[in-house]
């Protein structure tokens, strides 16, 4: 197995959501690329504090187990924000994950994504897509309850029958589809970047060029850079600059180097971290040709040690 081009990678899901590697398999994955530093950042939903590694064993911290295999394991969580606008996911670390609003979070992320996903789901039988919610459900085989459900499984069940040629072909036909664009309820993001502060943690912008132009709210138009100010001066704390876009539904001219160097010239030195991540989601596993890799996208362990802020989140954080 090839090693990870980046030793920390500081986004990655597993199948606590969208992912399809158990946080074990993420892990044992994560040593065998030599990973030194693992963030799992499953979608609005709190981290594992724990696992059970063995058939009739006692469940381990997930975090000592991680350094048992060499790694440093962060415990974070990727919230999806902005009502009228996609792909807007902000990326928290070492917050106090018993704090009341995560639980609040839940509750309300729960009914609003059953809700908004169902509609879609009969939109697309509307217009001749032969999908359902329960095969939405079974997700390919590895069978997941209701309030489990993420759009991916949506985009991936598309694929699987044909629709498009794979999950994030289907992704940008949603977008693209006035006709699709069912607006669940999400968090204002500067509410998400408070509340993560008084949850003792920091917000990090995940994949920031995902996030189409114009950017319209409350019927104002806005570029993204004028966006980003927005959440700057809520206090945003990190930007992600290094990520896997050529393997995601970005449709922008500009490639991921090009990103990565437009971010750091004009958010380094602004902002308290610049960060990366590969968003792996175990994708080989369900025959995605050409899938993210861990550490395919990240940060060095050099940037990394020297970061006042992510040097500090060690696994004793958020406990």
């Amino acid at each position: 197995m090839d090693k990870a081009v980046y030793a920390c990678d500081l986004h990655c899901h597993t199948t606590c959501s969208d992912g399809a590697d158990t946080p074990q398999e993420l892990i044992l994955h994560a040593a065998k690329r030599g990973i030194k530093v693992l963030a799992i950042t499953d979608h609005d939903v709190i981290p594992p504090s724990d696992i059970l590694p063995r058939e009739n064993g006692a469940r381990v911290d997930i975090c000592e187990y991680a350094a048992s295999k060499g790694i440093r394991l962060l415990r974070g969580i990727e919230i999806s924000c902005e009502t009228e606008v996609e792909d807007v996911h902000i990326v928290c670390f070492g917050c106090d994950w018993g704090a009341p609003f995560f639980e609040k979070l839940r509750a309300e992320t729960v009914q609003s994504k059953i809700n908004g996903y169902k509609l879609l789901i009969e939109r697309l039988r509307e217009d001749g897509m032969l999908v359902t919610w329960e095969e939405v459900l079974q997700n390919g085989g590895n069978q997941v309850k209701e309030e489990n459900v993420q759009k991916k499984m949506i985009f991936e069940l598309l694929a699987r029958k044909g629709y498009a040629k794979d999950w994030s072909e289907a992704k940008l036909l949603i977008k693209s589809t006035e006709k699709y664009q069912i607006k669940r309820k999400k968090p204002d993001p500067t509410e998400v970047i408070r509340e993560i502060h008084c949850c003792g943690g920091y917000t990090i912008m995940a994949h920031p060029f995902l996030i189409d132009e114009p950017i319209v709210i409350d019927q104002q138009k806005l570029s993204r850079a004028d966006y980003f100010e927005r959440l700057i001066e809520a206090g945003l704390d990190g930007i992600e600059a290094c990520y896997t876009y050529g393997k995601t539904s970005y449709s922008g001219e500009l490639d991921s180097r090009e990103i990565e160097n437009y971010i750091r010239e004009k958010y380094e030195g602004r902002l308290l971290i610049i960060s990366g991540g590969s968003d792996y989601h175990a994708d080989q596993k369900k025959g995605v040709k050409n899938p993210r890799q861990l550490g395919e996208a990240g940060v060095t362990e050099e940037y990394f040690m020297s970061n006042p802020v992510l040097h500090i989140l060690d696994y004793s954080c958020g406990q």
